[in-house]
Order: C-alpha cells, then structure tokens, then sequence
C-alpha cells in the first residue's frame, strides 16, 4: 500500500478512530493492552475488531500485530478516548510522537497528567517528585514552544473547580497563553529563546507552592480568616521563594512569578509593597487574580470569564497591557461570550 493510501485511510477513519502508532503500542502491556484495538482489512476496507479488552495477546498475534501496526492498519477506538488519554498522561512524551491525536484530545491529556503531577508535588514538595513534574512540563514547553497558539485549547480546559493543584494548572495554562498572545511577534520570528520559556513556566506552575505549607483547613474555610490565618496565607510567598533553593531553581523567571504575584503596581500588594515588577511578575499577578475571581470557593461562586477580565482592566493595580490582552486572549482568540 503507498503512503498517499495509508494517508487517505487515516484522514476517513480519523473522526471515529486513532491510527495507532509503533511507538504508541510500544508503550501498551505487550500481552494485555488496556483498549479495544482494530484492523484495516484492505480486501473489504472496513475496520474489523483484532483485540478485545480482557483477552490475552498470543505471541504470533503480538508479531501479527506489529506488522500492521508498520502498515499503518490498526487503529483504536476515539470510544476508548478516557483510557487512551489515561494511559498517554502517564507517558507524556507520548504526545510529541503520536500525530493522530487533535489538539483537543492532546490538551485534555496534558491537563490530566499535570493536575496529577502538581499534586503530587504540593503534597510531597520534594526533589525527587519534583524532578518528575519538570520532565512533563519540559514536555509541555516543548509542544507550546513550536507553536504557542496550541495553549488556546489548554484553556479551554481550565478547572472550574479550587484546588491547589488545579489552580497552579489553571494559571500554567493561561498564563503561557497570554504570554503567547504579548510576545506573538517573537515567536512568530523566532525571538523566545526555549530556556526563558521552560522557567517562565515553572515560575507560572510553582508560584503558589508556598500554600503547600499553609494547613488545608485554612485554604478551605468558608468564614472570615483570623488574624494568624491570614499571616500564614500571606506568607506564603517568602515560603515559596525559600523552597527555590531545595529545588534548584533560582532563576529569575520563576523568583519573579512567585515573589511578585501578589505585588501591585501602586505599591499595595505584599510581600514587599515593590512598584517595580518585571514582566513574569506583571503576568502572574493578572493571572493567579483571574483563576482565583473565576474559581468556585466556599464562601463564594466563580465569575464569568469575561466579567472578570472587564474588572481586571478596569484597576489600574494591575499592567493594562496584559488585562488588555487577557480580554483580547478571551474575546478575539477564544470567541468567547460574556
């Protein structure tokens, strides 16, 4: 069969099924794969069932099976979509070799995988956890960085929900959406150099990993904070800056995100009342805002997205020229509506 035919096979089947690559069915159990898989049959040109979900994978099937996969005959089911983005969240580099995959399906994997990876880290911020949630956010940097418009999709799957965890996910997401949109010049020319990319989201990511510290039960409370609860909640931006060095990553990006997210530009945010912000501080402190306003809590329900952007642009605590772009990122780009 010519690469045009196997071509032509997958753009017909792609809305019901994914064409599974060798790399992808590499990384199944050999035996036991955890999804429904189907062939090609070329006499007839109809998928047929070759795998069954509960059944076991002889060896001549296994051998059988990567010969079609070579082929590129053996699809699995867009059915089975929750345990495929499961599996690949698990092995997020999956996604930068797997070409089958629509941006939608990449971002609901990428959400999955890093809620998952943030937790683990909040609960237990530690090198060696930490370690593994760098290598999926150097996978997320990787995916963004050779084309930042693909961060739209992951906003879109922005929790609705509060959690630290997925309020981090939250401001990674929008946050590297919007830089995207403020630098779209340069990175159309080439100009975001990868490095700064990579620590401006970690900075986004980890900029609330000092509430790690903070008890749960003062994070969930639905009545007005006591004066010490406060204090605690306050701190938690010189715990994260503290965190920096048992983690290796002083770098001015990530110092920036976490130490200036609660500046404002008139001088009356904490933990140092600077005017002076730089743009990965400016950014964070729009965007941890924004998530914070558009979060359900308990002692209150979320905004909507563009009302809470309209009342971001409208006090002048925070840069205009990135409530200016959030509104932009929201209305033009994202088509969404008030």
């Amino acid at each position: 069969m010519s690469s045009k035919q196997k071509h032509d096979i997958s753009d017909g089947l792609n809305e019901e099924y994914y064409q599974i690559s060798a790399d992808i069915l590499g990384s199944f159990n050999k035996y036991r794969p955890p999804l429904n898989i189907f062939k090609f049959k070329e006499d007839v040109a109809r998928i047929m069932p070759f795998f069954k979900v509960g059944g076991r994978l002889t060896n001549e099937q296994i051998e059988e099976l990567a010969g079609l996969t070579k082929d590129g005959l053996i699809f699995v089911s867009r059915d089975d979509h929750p345990v495929y983005v499961k599996h690949i969240s698990y092995q997020l580099d999956l996604v930068l070799v797997d070409k089958n995959l629509k941006e939608s399906e990449i971002a609901d994997i990428f959400t999955q995988a890093l809620t998952r990876k943030m937790k683990e880290f909040l609960d237990q911020p530690v090198p060696v956890v930490f370690e593994k949630l760098w290598v999926d956010l150097m996978v997320l940097t990787e995916y963004l960085h050779a084309d930042i418009h693909r961060a739209r999709g992951l906003v879109r799957r922005m929790h609705t929900e509060y959690s630290l965890e997925n309020h981090s996910v939250n401001c990674g997401f929008l946050g590297l959406a919007l830089f995207g949109k403020i630098k779209r010049n340069d990175f159309d020319e080439g100009g975001v150099k990868r490095k700064m990319f990579d620590r401006l989201t970690a900075g986004l990511f980890l900029h609330d990993m000092g509430m790690s510290k903070v008890p749960a039960f003062i994070l969930t409370k639905d009545k007005p904070l006591t004066g010490d609860e406060r204090a605690k909640i306050n701190g938690h931006t010189k715990v994260g800056y503290e965190m920096l060095n048992k983690l290796n990553l002083k770098y001015p990006e990530v110092e920036q995100c976490i130490m200036q997210h609660h500046e404002r530009l008139d001088g009356s945010g904490y933990p140092l009342k600077t005017r002076d912000m730089e743009l990965p501080g400016k950014l964070c402190s729009v965007v941890d805002s924004f998530c914070a306003m558009v979060s359900s809590r308990p002692y209150r329900e979320a905004l909507p997205f563009i009302k809470a952007a309209a009342t971001l642009s409208q006090d002048k605590r925070y840069d205009k020229s990135v409530t200016a772009a959030l509104q932009g990122l929201l209305i033009q780009d994202l088509k969404m509506k008030p």
